[in-house]
């Protein structure tokens, strides 16, 4: 899953980051509307949370477009101002939910995670396939019965492959829904990361190398 966190309090957007990151989602961080406005036409998010008043092109001004021109990327606005008019408003502007200021961590992930389940191509949050199954609630991932230690990327990834059913997933996808955008596309992190989950995802082998085309999950 990725996401982008767009609010002018750095310190907040920045600790967000970094508590999403630790439950394996892809975050880009930007501290400006207009900043938020250029990464979101460029890159594909599952959800951006983009609070309402930054400087330049502010968080509704940025609602109203994303309801406009992209299909499934899910917004959540933050915003200090609680009342029930306010919330209303936001929500008019085209908003999938509404979280006012001061939040929990825990709530606005859960609000996240919820969305990201409300995309066009709508997921449980429990993913199953040839004996796998990823909880992306409890952020657990298994294999007939035994729980997997896995690292956040390699959760990611995983994620990224059940996701596709079986479809060959190619390392440019992985990098651009695992990884956020300070990932360098000319490293072998990619390949490294799966060589890593192949291994701990056991016998027989369930995850593996396309020539030429990327990778997939299947006996």
């Amino acid at each position: 899953m990725r996401v982008l966190v767009a609010d002018d309090e750095q310190l907040l957007a920045d600790t967000v980051a970094q508590g999403l990151r630790r439950l394996s989602m892809a975050v880009d961080v930007v501290y400006d509307g207009d900043a938020a406005f250029e990464r979101l036409g460029v890159n594909r998010y599952d959800v951006a949370v983009l609070d309402r008043d930054m400087p330049g092109r502010t968080g509704d001004d940025l609602c109203r477009w994303i309801v406009e021109s992209l299909d499934n990327t899910k917004i959540l606005l933050l915003t200090a101002a609680a009342g029930i008019r306010d919330r209303v408003e936001g929500l008019g502007l085209g908003a999938d939910d509404y979280l006012t200021k001061p939040f929990a961590f825990a709530e606005l992930a859960a609000r996240v995670q919820a969305l990201s389940r409300r995309s066009a191509a709508a997921l449980p949050p429990v993913l199953e396939q040839d004996g796998i199954v990823l909880d992306s609630t409890r952020h657990t991932a298994s294999r007939d019965g035994d729980l997997l230690s896995l690292s956040s990327k390699e959760f990611a990834v995983l994620h990224v492959l059940l996701r596709a059913g079986g479809r060959v997933v190619s390392s440019e996808e992985l990098l651009e829904q695992a990884w956020d955008e300070h990932a360098d596309p000319f490293t072998n992190t990619v390949r490294m990361t799966v060589m890593t989950l192949r291994r701990k995802l056991g016998d027989p082998p369930v995850l593996h190398t396309v020539r030429r085309a990327g990778y997939r999950l299947g006996v």
